[in-house]
């Protein structure tokens, strides 16, 4: 495949960096439902396409991946019943206790009203997480201290999304676990793992990790596997949960491909599991494609066949800095759209990969945002950190309207990170 691949999107909307890579590879895109299974089998099938990988969650939890597989299109991805991984949180929790007991926080599982008071009561002092099971984007976990003052917050908020959630969904209330956040972009063909570097994700909106949550509003990885914050141990034994995971899933019947993006705490004594995605993170998957210097269609063939080896995903040993650049609005109260000028040949000159998100091409050089998510990332590799994290930079401040943060990638803020682990 290599060069003469092409690329043949279905797409729900007109992202400028989809649609230029398409056109460039002679193939083509479509806008529409990406959650409709017929939909997309069909534009599968009238395009021809050779393998097909769905890497976003509600699709796989729509059965995009049943769809395309039913027809006879090969695909990487998860099954719904293996992206239950993601979107069932409760199941993931059960299916962690089974073959990592000792990765998983203290967890309740409420699904009346009537059950939320004791359960809270359960942790006595201790903190608290409260998270919805099923799919957020990114912004539905409250954690006390950052987002939730008391245990009596803590108990409005499970409450209020037992209301908004649908009949019979549950609501998990986990111990708040200290320590520091670390991820794994896993990729597997269900029987074989790489593992390429940790990933550090921005969660929250303003510097400092101050304002809301987020879906990332930035991510880094280092040359070697391991963040300063964490150590050998703690990277070996996520690699090893992932692999017990994708084994049982297999066990169970659960057709699992692609990517299990992992997050984890590193702790004083181990790591805990925060939780698992059944594809690529964003932003983190921008840091591990960055890296990639292979043939990418290749190694889709290798997963759909089941056929994965390490040396179909061969990675610089670099680090990598994304940085997302938002609409002011983000996470905030909603205003827009916004209009930014983008002169992307310029940035790719200067090193920087640009990766539009919630965001349309409204002229030559002019963007405007869609809804109110995150509108472009920068992406950037060089030996060290520091010289990823200043070509991302310097590129970012070329961009006016939009907002990012200034802390990410600062080594400093990650030598912080280190006193949470020593601590916990």
């Amino acid at each position: 495949m290599g060069e003469r691949s092409e690329l043949h999107a279905f797409v729900g909307h007109a992202n400028p960096s989809i649609v230029r890579s398409a056109q460039e590879s002679g193939g083509s895109y479509a806008i529409g439902d990406v959650c409709d299974a017929r939909a997309v089998a069909a534009f599968a099938r009238a395009r021809e396409v050779d393998v097909a990988m769905v890497s976003a969650d509600e699709p796989l939890a729509a059965g995009v991946v049943d769809a395309l597989l039913a027809q006879g299109t090969r695909a990487v991805g998860p099954t719904r019943a293996g992206a239950e991984i993601e979107w069932n949180k409760a199941f993931a929790r059960a299916l962690l206790n089974e073959v990592a007991p000792e990765a998983a926080p203290a967890v309740r599982v409420v699904r009346q009203p009537h059950e939320v008071e004791d359960a809270v009561a359960s942790f006595g002092g201790r903190a608290v997480a409260i998270k919805p099971s099923g799919l957020t984007g990114g912004k539905g976990v409250k954690v006390m201290g950052p987002h939730l003052a008391s245990h009596a917050d803590a108990r409005d908020y499970a409450l209020e999304l037992l209301r908004r959630g649908r009949n019979g969904e549950s609501v998990l209330i986990e111990e708040k676990i200290r320590g520091a956040e670390f991820t794994i972009q896993a990729i597997s063909d269900g029987r074989t793992v790489v593992f390429p570097p940790s990933t550090y994700d921005y969660p929250f909106r303003f510097d400092g990790d101050e304002g809301p949550g987020t879906g990332g509003m930035g991510s880094l990885s280092l040359a070697e596997p391991t963040l300063p914050f964490m150590g050998a141990g703690h990277y070996s034994e996520a690699c090893s949960i992932i692999e017990r995971v994708i084994e049982r899933l297999r066990e169970q019947g659960r057709h699992f491909s692609g990517v299990m993006n992992s997050g984890f705490f590193a702790t004083a004594d181990g790591v805990r599991v925060i939780e698992f995605n059944a594809r690529f993170g964003d932003p983190e998957c921008m840091n591990i494609m960055s890296l990639f210097c292979g043939d990418w269609p290749a190694a889709m063939e290798s997963i759909s066949a089941g056929s994965l080896s390490a040396a179909d995903v061969p990675l610089r040993e670099e680090a990598s800095v994304v940085l997302y650049l938002v609409s002011p609005d983000y996470a905030l109260r909603p205003g827009g759209p916004y209009e930014f000028a983008l002169d992307r040949d310029e940035i790719e000159r200067e090193g920087c990969g640009v990766f539009f998100s919630s965001a349309v091409e409204a002229a030559p050089g002019s963007y405007r945002t869609v809804g109110t998510s995150r509108a472009v990332a920068l992406a950037s590799t060089a030996p060290t950190l520091a010289a990823a994290r200043e070509r991302v930079v310097g590129c970012a401040s070329r961009v006016p309207v939009l907002e990012w943060r200034r802390d990410v990638g600062d080594e400093r803020y990650l030598e912080g990170l280190r006193t949470l682990v020593e601590a916990a």
